[in-house]
């Protein structure tokens, strides 16, 4: 793992109430209310919109609702909309509870992710949460990417179908990003750890970034490699963004300093490690519901990324990285904004 000089103990207050909340952690697909992930609770709290955001794309598309903490994104045949961080941040803990477009969603994709590609057009960071839209009676898929210093051809991709249908309630996605590992969260549960180390060099996201959250039309590839597009007889298509939290370190956009005041933030020592609960939890997401896993992809990559471990589930995936008895029609190519496989 590449380091640099080591963060110091969390204070034993704070140690005590991780190791409280870890121990609390509830798995996916329990009922009642979606719950944020540990390292939130009772740390940090949301925002209003206006407190870290401004709006990117999508004129009267975006709307605020709740006295600004919560904020509709449409998509409709004028256009899609989004919003983006007003700082640029290196490191920190994103996240939002999202309820997706019921019905007919083909073709609609909703993105909720870190990148820094309007600064770095060849060599961007990003990490994301890309939420892809189905026909009627099918589910919304999920995908998370990884891209460093522009490594768009190794995307990293995951895909993963969900124990719960997105589009009935709100559920919590976070992305918790610091200079030694990357964790991705569905509610309280740790589904992707990606782990720094010397050989993934420049590939592992390590340049300031924004923050943003879009819905657009995905129609070349997001439904079964663009078979179903977006159809707008049911627009307007209607994605809902609460409990917005930004804890990251702010730095200046022209030198990328940070902020000699942030010293070292709470979720450094948080992300020291997953526990062993955590780590079973993700264990147990990652088997019953991951459903692409670049990983196994032997028609992308012949030889294997170097973070990937061969032996971990090797007779769930086909060579196109597939689970078996899953929606094996796919394709590269056509990847729209950001993924390199489409499903």
């Amino acid at each position: 793992m590449a380091s640099s000089s080591p963060c110091p103990p969390p204070s034993p207050r704070l140690a005590h109430l991780l190791l409280v909340l870890v121990a609390a952690v509830v798995l996916l697909g329990r009922g009642g209310e979606a719950r944020q992930p540990a390292p939130l609770h009772g740390v940090v709290r949301s925002m209003a919109f206006d407190e870290g955001y401004t709006q990117l794309f999508g004129s009267g598309n975006l709307a605020l609702r709740r006295d600004g903490k919560r904020v509709h994104l449409a998509l409709d045949e004028s256009t899609g909309s989004g919003f983006a961080s007003q700082d640029l941040f290196l490191h920190g803990f994103f996240s939002a509870a999202v309820k997706l477009p019921a019905d007919y969603a083909a073709g609609v994709v909703v993105a909720f992710y870190l990148s820094n590609a309007d600064a770095y057009e060849k060599t961007h960071d990003e990490l994301d949460f890309e939420f892809l839209g189905n026909v009627r009676g099918r589910e919304w898929r999920v995908q998370t990417n990884v891209y460093g210093n522009g490594s768009t051809g190794a995307g990293r991709e995951e895909r993963y179908d969900l124990p719960f249908d997105p589009t009935d309630d709100f559920h919590h996605y976070s992305i918790l990003w610091t200079q030694h590992r990357i964790i991705f969260y569905v509610d309280e549960t740790p589904i992707r750890e990606v782990v720094r180390t010397e050989a993934m060099g420049a590939a592992f996201p390590s340049k300031p970034m924004s923050l943003y959250a879009t819905i657009w039309d995905g129609s070349a590839w997001a439904t079964l490699g663009g078979r179903y597009r977006v159809n707008y007889k049911y627009a307007p298509f209607v994605a809902e963004f609460g409990d917005l939290v930004l804890q990251g370190c702010p730095v200046n956009p022209i030198d990328h300093a940070a902020a000699a005041a942030c010293g070292t933030p709470w979720y450094e020592p948080a992300a020291a490690s997953l526990s062993a609960g955590q780590q079973a939890s993700m264990s147990a997401f990652r088997r019953g519901h991951m459903s692409y896993s670049y990983c196994h992809d032997r028609r992308r990559y012949p030889v294997a990324l170097s973070e990937c471990d061969a032996a971990a589930l090797p007779r769930l995936f086909g060579p196109d990285g597939m689970k078996y008895g899953g929606d094996r029609r796919h394709r590269r190519g056509g990847r729209g904004h950001r993924s390199d496989v489409v499903m």
